[in-house]
């Protein structure tokens, strides 16, 4: 009788599991832009420069990495950008209204946002329509609430200031606070989006879940066949986008201490980018937490370098889509190396 041998236990060659990794591509990418900015920016290197860059990459990863998670597991959220600016208005305008402790409304948002990704996860997996279609509906549906809701409760397109209220400087520490280390400030936002990508990492590489989501998106039919909970899967990884999102939501209420309605319109897209970008599928089955952590990098170092480079910014999504070409075939080209080495 002749043995069958599963190709996971083979021995794979250091050059197989470097052209096998999602992120090879855009750690590729992510030196060069460094490289580049590194010589036509005088200030890119100094240390202030660096922090600015970890806020900005911070400000987006923080969303890249479940929009990533829910990529890998072959489906999209076109309301995550919007559903940011949803959170922080449940925080801020029940903590107004209620005169409540700020923390009561931050807690009701959690609630809130968390409910929202249930919403989109429910209806992918009951109404099998595509996910483009459910998260756009949503989209449009929390645009209209966010301006209706903001202007019937504050009469206005802006909320009123909470800064006064019981608990803003303890909620502001935590979401929106500075650490100095050597002598420059970081923004705490950093740490988020840090714990979050280790997070991310584990749960796909290290638990049971991690198996589900690349075998969702892999093909959830013949994951079903084998067991594995679909429907679940998918509610639980847009109900991480939503955590993300009030994560985000807060950071920016606290920082700013009002927030504007209409903001977060065309954030869902950037978050998309830096998922693919990083390494991540369109069609889902591939990708990384720690790849869409270094296209959201690579977003920070574009455009803070140009700021720094003393360019127009108006030429910023100019090399945001020539780094999303040029990163998409890249990635294209690494996953041919590696199935060639196989």
């Amino acid at each position: 009788m002749s043995a069958i041998t599963d190709e996971r236990i083979l021995h794979a060659s250091p050059l197989r599991k470097l052209l096998g990794r999602p992120e090879l591509g855009s750690v590729v990418g992510a030196i060069a832009v460094f490289l580049f900015f590194a010589v036509a920016a005088d200030s890119f290197l100094k240390a202030s420069s660096l922090s600015t860059i970890l806020y900005a990459s911070s400000t987006i990863g923080i969303m890249a990495v479940p929009v990533a998670l829910l990529m890998i597991g072959g489906e999209f959220d076109l309301s995550a950008g919007v559903l940011v600016t949803s959170s922080a208005l449940v925080s801020s305008m029940f903590s107004y209204q209620m005169t409540a402790n700020v923390w009561v409304g931050v807690g009701v948002s959690l609630l809130v946002t968390l409910a929202i990704g249930a919403f989109n996860g429910f209806m992918l997996t009951r109404t099998k329509l595509p996910s483009f279609i459910i998260t756009l509906g949503t989209f449009l549906m929390l645009t209209g609430m966010n301006l209706g809701f903001t202007k019937l409760i504050s009469g206005t397109v802006s909320t009123k200031t909470i800064a006064d209220m019981e608990g803003f400087p303890t909620a502001h520490h935590v979401f929106a606070s500075t650490l100095t280390v050597g002598g420059v400030d970081f923004k705490i936002t950093i740490l988020w989006w840090f714990a979050l990508i280790a997070l991310a990492s584990w749960i796909l590489l290290r638990t049971r879940a991690g198996n589900w989501i690349f075998a969702v998106g892999g093909n959830q039919d013949a994951a079903r066949a084998v067991g594995v909970p679909v429907t679940r899967t998918k509610i639980g990884l847009y109900m991480g986008v939503a955590f993300g999102a009030w994560v985000s939501g807060q950071h920016l209420l606290f920082s700013y201490d009002v927030v504007q309605s209409g903001e977060g319109v065309g954030n869902e897209l950037i978050y998309i980018i830096a998922a693919v970008i990083g390494g991540c599928l369109i069609t889902g089955g591939y990708g990384s937490a720690v790849g869409s952590a270094v296209g959201a990098f690579i977003f920070g170092m574009t455009s803070k370098g140009i700021v720094f480079a003393e360019w127009n910014p108006d030429w910023f999504k100019f090399f945001l889509g020539a780094m999303l070409l040029l990163a998409t075939l890249l990635n294209a080209w690494v996953r041919k190396r590696a199935e060639a080495t196989k």
